[in-house]
């Protein structure tokens, strides 16, 4: 076997974690420039410029990261002056702003600090950013070596966050599952991958405990056990499988026919007008469980999705039936299914999409 070298997510997670932020922080310099979303910053600036005050951190500023994971963005902030006479970038909020830090990090050369302000994905833990054209279309995934330096996962800011957020990260953290299993199957698989899979229960066996409480405690804006361990499932089990699945800087096990149909319907403009990244994705697990005939998980997961909401069907994404047809076509061009147990065919999409309008 080559050498190789693993890097796992460093987190803390609570909602006092900020008070960390010297100690972990301070060894990699003292110059700070805060970049993220708009509602973002607003969430954490407080926090983190109290947790800062008596320390040797210097906040440069906080600026916004231009709206859209994507390289002219990331270009746009490496000319910046402050971004320069950074000695470490603090990427704050959602997926896009959080891979958008991620990215600049690696290419300016800087360490990056994660500081999640919704509960939708695995950005903040894990060592990839999905990157997009400006347009908002998929573009591709963008590997480096290792995570963020260390993830600051403040729940009293997550619990204070529009809960449509964490609802459409369970559907995405769900997909890990079965992405990775019915990916992998019937392989012989090596140690990192391995690990990945098994990790990838952890993606699934929580949010189904525990994601309809978690989304009530969110709603209520108050942290509970059930809405803590939805939070780790989404931000930390997702990432840590990830990683392990993508070691190879591959997609072959840590994406299936779930994104697929999402990066697909990414082509229509009000997918990402008006639909979250998991909230689509969780429509495709429900096809990607029909066409594997998974019949024990379809029940449970489509149960867990009519309870909390997820889309079960085309008119909740905002399709008539008439586009069956070609949003198949469209799914089974996606790389996402290239590595799989067996060829996921256009006729099989269309007929698990056909089964789940009849059960409307």
């Amino acid at each position: 076997m080559e050498n190789y070298s693993m890097h796992l997510p460093s987190y803390s997670i609570g909602d006092k974690v900020y008070n960390k932020i010297p100690e972990i922080c301070e060894p990699y310099g003292t110059k700070v420039i805060a970049i993220g979303g708009h509602k973002a910053i607003a969430a954490a600036k407080d926090k983190i410029i109290a947790a800062c005050k008596e320390s040797k951190l210097e906040i440069l500023d906080f600026i916004w990261y231009g709206g859209e994971a994507t390289y002219e963005n990331v270009e746009k902030l490496m000319e910046n002056d402050l971004v320069k006479q950074a000695d470490m970038i603090f990427s704050i909020g959602g997926g896009k702003s959080t891979d958008t830090g991620k990215c600049l990090g690696v290419k300016c050369g800087k360490p990056v600090f994660s500081f999640p302000t919704i509960a939708s994905n695995c950005s903040a833990c894990t060592s990839v950013s999905i990157m997009y054209y400006p347009d908002g279309r998929f573009k591709e995934p963008f590997f480096f070596q290792a995570p963020p330096v260390h993830a600051f996962i403040d729940t009293d800011i997550l619990v204070h966050s529009p809960s449509r957020y964490m609802w459409a990260g369970m559907g995405d953290t769900m997909a890990k599952y079965f992405e990775s299993t019915m990916s992998s199957r019937g392989e012989e698989l090596n140690h990192y991958t391995q690990m990945g899979v098994d990790v990838s229960k952890m993606c699934y066996e929580p949010v189904l405990r525990y994601g309809k409480e978690a989304m009530e405690s969110n709603n209520a804006q108050e942290v509970s056990y059930a809405y803590e361990q939805v939070v780790l499932a989404i931000i930390v089990s997702t990432g840590i499988a990830s990683i392990f699945l993508t070691a190879e800087h591959i997609i072959d096990y840590n994406t299936g026919l779930a994104h697929a149909i999402f990066y697909s319907l990414t082509a229509y403009p009000h997918i990402e007008k008006n639909h979250l990244h998991g909230e689509v994705v969780s429509y495709g697990v429900l096809n990607l469980l029909l066409v594997d005939k998974n019949e024990e998980d379809f029940e449970k997961v489509y149960k867990f999705s009519k309870d909390v909401g997820l889309p079960t069907c085309l008119a909740d994404l905002e399709f008539g039936k008439d586009k069956l047809e070609e949003l198949a076509e469209n799914a089974v061009a996606m790389k996402d299914i290239e590595h799989n147990p067996y060829k996921i065919t256009k006729e099989m999409v269309a007929c698990s999409m056909g089964k789940l309008e009849k059960m409307k």
